[in-house]
């Protein structure tokens, strides 16, 4: 019995040491960072969210996976290029000039050289970490892509070292790596520039300028015989004594550009509450008539508004027409308008003489009113910067509000120069106070006189075009692309494509069928104008 006793005794006290030990280990084993760095919580997960479009937001846990599944999401994310536009909206660079594409690159190649060469554990810190701002100072590496319009909390990967050493002596040999996808903030944000998308994408913003002319059967957008409400009898070579228009038939092909087929309702869709402004010469005109054709279809719209009291555009007393017309959808609250500026200079008469200072310093005082109210403005100047149209109109340079006795700019090839980087110098200044408002220069449109001036009996009898392609990267007008480079002002470049369209001018034909001299400069329409409009719409 008492050996039986004495047996009993030993085992409880074995299980007694057991229990103890048991207890010890377990306390141990939750209050020890080594050790629990081997059990990961389930909410301790990293949220990798690079493309919004790939799929189903991937998580990965604490474990020795991390660092090779963010260099294949960083792998995948330089060889693709970043081909989705919704994404690629969403970036903006960090101050350094660097693009969060190759932030990620560097970091993540950082994280993967460090797992290499130690062993150490992964550690997911929190969403709204309190250690946040205090362990990246020195390792920030700028703003990261985000998939929506959105903040959101940032997901955080912070490397410890798993030996327990006194967190003072180690600080100057250990840094916490932090991987931050985080929005910009709205400061940073700015209007959308083809010198940060290139630098994404390490693709060139699309060319609309170079491409080739092609035949299709759905043309023209409008009938030549209609839109007697929105486009001049004398432009409507429908209406005049012309038999061939294979012109009509013709659209501009963009090369291994897409675009969206034009329709009225896109337009009015796109333009929703806005207002389109142009301003410019007869060409401007030209463009602006055909937009209206082109959004109405040609047809009678009784239901379209005349606002142009609203913007002073009404005709004077004894003037032959309006300096502009104004034009409102009342379904979608959209308002197309012109306002005739041949030279965008503005124009002030001179006390007590009939001479009119032009003031090559100053934007025209219509667009300094009204700009305001635009939300897409398109400039052009060109063919009256020469010294019969300044004499005829008396026309006065001007400078500081004084007589021009400068010799660079008292030449007219001068004085264009410096009005055209003047007004668009003006405009890129307002932008930033205007955000809704995108500005547009539109390059030349081009003359074909041939065998003389439009006064000394030049022609343009062709009825087939000169060329069907522009291979050329660069402007055919260096005075307009040179004015906006380096500006937030947009590039309207059609003067190349229209270059190859000699057949598509007005010509000999008029409606009274009388000779005289041909038309050279303006345009037969539906016709080049229109092409003009589509690329407008693209960049919209």
């Amino acid at each position: 019995m008492k050996g039986g006793i004495r047996l009993k005794v030993s085992q409880v006290s074995l299980i007694l040491i057991g229990l103890v030990c048991i207890t010890v280990l377990a306390f141990a084993w939750t209050k020890t960072t080594f050790l629990t760095s081997f059990v990961p919580s389930q909410s301790s997960v990293l949220q990798l969210d690079l493309d919004a479009s790939a799929g189903p937001t991937e998580t990965l846990g604490g474990n020795s996976n991390l660092v090779q599944a963010w260099t294949d999401q960083i792998d995948s994310l330089s060889s693709s290029g970043i081909s989705k536009r919704e994404n690629i909206d969403n970036f903006t660079n960090n101050d350094e000039g660097e693009t969060p594409a190759t932030v990620l690159e560097k970091t993540g190649s950082e994280e993967v050289s460090q797992r290499k060469s130690k062993s150490k554990q992964a550690q997911i810190v929190p969403e709204n970490t309190p250690t946040l701002e205090s362990s990246v100072k020195s390792e920030q590496t700028g703003n990261s892509p985000a998939s929506t319009g959105k903040k959101e909390n940032s997901h955080v990967i912070e490397r410890t070292v798993s030996e327990e050493v006194p967190q003072k002596k180690n600080k100057s040999k250990q840094a916490d790596i932090v991987l931050a996808s985080s929005l910009p903030k709205e400061s940073s944000i700015k209007a959308e520039k083809p010198s940060n998308l290139s630098a994404i994408t390490g693709k060139k913003e699309c060319n609309y300028a170079k491409g080739k002319w092609v035949l299709d059967d759905n043309r023209p957008l409008y009938s030549g015989f209609g839109c007697k409400q929105w486009l001049s009898s004398m432009w409507a070579c429908r209406l005049t004594q012309r038999t061939d228009f294979e012109y009509e038939k013709l659209r501009w092909q963009p090369k291994g550009c897409k675009r969206d087929d034009f329709t009225g309702s896109k337009f009015l869709e796109r333009m929703q509450d806005k207002t389109l402004a142009f301003v410019g010469d007869s060409l401007g005109r030209q463009q602006f008539q055909s937009l209206m054709c082109m959004v109405t279809g040609g047809e009678e719209r009784p239901d379209v508004l005349d606002v142009g009291y609203e913007y002073g555009l009404v005709k004077a007393r004894g003037a032959v027409r309006p300096d502009g017309w104004a034009y409102r959808f009342p379904t979608t609250n959209t308002t197309i308008l012109y306002y005739w500026s041949a030279s965008l200079c503005d124009l002030e008469p001179i006390d007590s003489s009939t001479n009119i200072a032009m003031h090559l310093d100053r934007p025209p005082s219509f667009l300094r009113r009204f700009l305001p109210k635009f939300h897409i403005l398109v400039l052009n100047t060109g063919h009256h910067w020469n010294r019969g149209k300044l004499n005829a109109n008396r026309w006065i340079m001007y400078v500081n509000g004084v007589p021009n006795r400068n010799r660079k700019t008292l030449d007219i090839a001068g004085a264009k120069n410096f009005t055209v980087y003047s007004i668009v110098k003006w405009v890129d200044s307002q932008l930033p106070l205007y955000p809704g408002l995108k500005a547009f220069l539109r390059s030349i449109s081009p003359r074909h006189f041939f065998n003389g001036d439009w006064n000394t009996g030049g022609t343009c009898d062709d009825t087939t075009p000169r060329g069907k392609e522009v291979v050329e990267d660069e402007s055919s007008d260096p005075l307009a692309a040179g004015a906006v480079r380096g500006t937030n002002v947009k590039y309207l470049d059609i003067t190349g494509l229209s270059e190859l369209r000699d057949e598509g001018h007005i010509s000999r034909y008029s409606i009274k069928a009388t000779p005289g001299v041909q038309d050279c400069l303006h345009w037969c329409m539906p016709g080049i104008p229109d092409t003009w409009n589509e690329i407008l719409f693209a960049q919209i």
